[in-house]
């Protein structure tokens, strides 16, 4: 009986990991890479999303945009708003925190919206004038393309050209 319950207990602790294991597809696109630079105080401001990867956080957003600006000990204070529904909708509103985790180039931060979970973010392009920067994660979800301004047609062509050299 005892060795009855061992088995059954190796299954069930061991079998949805085998599972699991073998049915997710694995992805072979070369890793990530960020931007060489970012001047945090450029970087700070108003930044208007105007494509992005689906976000389940994001469902329904319209007119998204991100504000970032510089905190007294070293972090960024990061204000997400959109409009549910469509243009006229509910404002709908995300305070959040960000660090800068990356000091040689200042293009990855770690942003948390609930603490203690924090999520990746890393500029993956961005304009020698600041006018757009596309921003993802290592595992390439999510994806936002993100003009500091109305330059959307710009924005557009560099981001995707970008996202296709790296495999998105």
């Amino acid at each position: 009986m005892k060795i009855i319950k061992l088995i059954l207990f190796v299954i069930l602790l061991a079998g949805p990991g085998l599972v699991s294991c073998s049915s997710v597809p694995v992805r072979k696109e070369p890793p990530l890479e960020v931007v060489a630079h970012v001047d945090q105080k450029r970087y700070l401001g108003k930044w208007y999303e105007i494509a992005r990867y689906p976000h389940s956080f994001e469902e329904n957003c319209y007119a998204v945009t991100a504000d970032y600006k510089l905190l007294d000990d070293g972090a960024v204070q990061v204000i997400n708003r959109c409009r549910e529904g469509g243009l006229d909708g509910k404002l709908k509103e995300a305070a959040g925190k960000a660090y800068f985790v990356d000091s040689k180039t200042n293009a990855k931060l770690e942003v948390t919206f609930f603490w203690p979970f924090y999520g990746d973010y890393w500029i993956i392009d961005l304009d020698e004038n600041y006018q757009y920067a596309v921003v993802s994660e290592p595992d390439r979800q999510p994806l936002d393309i993100e003009p500091d301004a109305h330059d959307g047609p710009l924005a557009v062509r560099s981001a995707h050209r970008k996202t296709q050299e790296e495999g998105f």
